[in-house]
């Protein structure tokens, strides 16, 4: 039975409402703040978001350390990021993520190794200053083609005042073809990873473009069609099926970042003609530097779904010649059949489906037009760190009455879940068995659930075929969901 957008606005309030109740006075107050509905002509979704969480409930968020070393920092192939501190953290980020990357890992590239300064309680009492200088050269030492390091500060170093500029001022000047950079990205910085893109975007300007010297790198010969993907980080080979499409419509894309860069490619963004964002909550910061900088214009682009590829191909040729828009129409024009055959094959299954979604980054926007071009309907989604100009851009792509979730706690998205009873929840790994052993189908959307690429014409085939997998698959009907034990 068809719902009108009246009713569903008027159920989300009233599920709202119960969720709240479970909840002191004062929690309950704060909290309603982050829930609401979204209603066609408002500049935003409604909900207060970048707010420091409450203590006591089970927030999905992260830390600053892992929104820089996890995200931003990490995936450049070519360095060596070290943590910082006690091995915990250091061990959690390592691999945590596929940032998938060319080269030979330990002889030049390093992504999925694991470097820790590994504290214990003398280097509280004492400071790590010397051993972090002990441990620069040790890796100077075991892995000599490294082209740079980052040192990634843990909580334990802002606490007790490690002065990790002096160590890698000193150490840039022992090792004067390599890159020392000083991340003072603490865990218990701002309220989420989102301050650690932050943090990491400004060392970027600060060590990389503010302190390179452009005598010492390889002659750069520049073209009119130089671009570079910012924001990419490569899941499952994202980044690579943008570049396809890039180079198709004939681009030079002369760096990609974080997913399989290098610290070469940081150092020639600043003679891009245009800079495209993928992730605008983590570079957004960089892009604008740029822009004001290197008077460089930059373009925020959606490459899931062939409707937003269409709309970012064309958004991204307009700013060259009519030779790349002319390319541009005959690279969409020449995919259209898999997109028909993509269409034909599962569009019929997963027609009028209805979908739940809590990520970071940009996917809780960004992943809708796919899902939309399946026919499938997203009628909750919000973000585990958004900043309100997320969920200002998030008004181009959600409908009339879809609920929204800002940092939403764990016994709030089980009982959104309880209620809607959505044909399939698209989340993070600490979600997924959750939800799983509720019988409902689930598709981890951090990583892609060791799938991929999603990105681009032929990303949109796995991804059709994975939510088909999820959805249609014979194992839901041998588990019981709460709600059916209780009919």
């Amino acid at each position: 039975m068809s719902v009108t957008v009246e009713e569903r606005k008027a159920a989300n309030k009233a599920l709202i409402d119960e969720v709240l109740k479970a909840y002191p006075e004062k929690m309950a107050k704060r909290r309603a703040k982050h829930l609401g509905t979204f209603e066609d002509g408002k500049p935003d979704c409604g909900v207060k978001s970048n707010i420091k969480s409450l203590p006591g409930v089970m927030t999905i968020r992260g830390c600053a350390y892992a929104g820089s070393k996890g995200v931003v920092w990490g995936p450049i192939k070519d360095m060596i990021h070290i943590s910082h501190g006690p091995v915990g953290c250091g061990q959690y980020s390592w691999a945590a993520r596929r940032n998938y990357y060319i080269g030979t890992t330990g002889i030049d590239t390093f992504v999925t190794m694991q470097f820790t300064s590994d504290f214990q309680e003398k280097d509280i009492v004492f400071g790590g200053d010397k051993k972090l200088d002990k441990l620069i050269d040790e890796i100077q030492e075991l892995f000599p083609l490294n082209k740079g390091i980052s040192i990634q500060s843990e909580c334990p170093i802002g606490l007790i005042g490690d002065d990790i500029e002096a160590v890698s001022k000193k150490k840039s000047a022992q090792y004067e073809e390599h890159t020392i950079v000083p991340v003072r990205c603490e865990g218990f910085r701002g309220v989420s990873q989102s301050l650690g893109h932050h943090l990491a975007n400004d060392a970027i300007r600060d060590w990389i473009f503010d302190k390179s010297d452009p005598d010492k790198r390889p002659e750069f010969v520049s073209t009119p069609y130089d671009v570079a993907i910012i924001g990419d980080y490569n899941i499952g080979g994202d980044a690579w099926s943008s570049r396809i499409l890039l180079e198709e419509i004939g681009l030079r894309v002369i760096a990609q970042w974080s997913g399989d860069g290098s610290i070469a490619e940081l150092e020639n963004t600043p003679k891009a003609k245009l800079n495209l964002l993928h992730c605008y909550r983590s570079m957004n910061y960089i892009s604008r530097h740029m822009e004001e900088k290197y008077c460089i214009p930059w373009v925020e682009y959606n490459f899931f779904g062939p409707s937003m590829i269409e709309k970012s191909l064309r958004e991204i040729a307009s700013h060259f010649d009519d030779t790349i828009k002319a390319n541009a129409e005959r690279v969409i024009a020449r995919y259209r059949p898999l997109v028909d055959a993509v269409n034909a094959k599962f569009r019929v299954r997963l027609q009028d489906k209805t979908v739940m979604l809590f990520v970071g980054g940009l996917r809780p926007r960004h992943v809708i037009g796919a899902y939309q071009d399946l026919g499938m309907n997203v009628v909750g989604t919000g973000y585990e760190f958004g900043h309100n100009d997320d969920y200002q851009r998030t008004t181009h792509y959600v409908k009339d009455g879809t609920l929204i979730y800002d940092d939403v706690t764990g016994y709030e998205f089980e009982r959104f879940v309880e209620q809607v009873r959505p044909d399939l929840v698209g989340s993070g790994i600490k979600e997924k068995y959750v939800f799983q052993k509720m019988g409902v189908p689930f598709r981890q959307m951090h990583s892609w659930d060791y799938s991929g690429p999603y990105h681009g014409y032929d990303g949109f085939a796995i991804f059709a075929r994975d939510m088909d997998m999820a959805i249609s698959s014979p194992v839901w009907g041998l588990a019981k969901a709460p709600w059916k034990e209780k009919t």
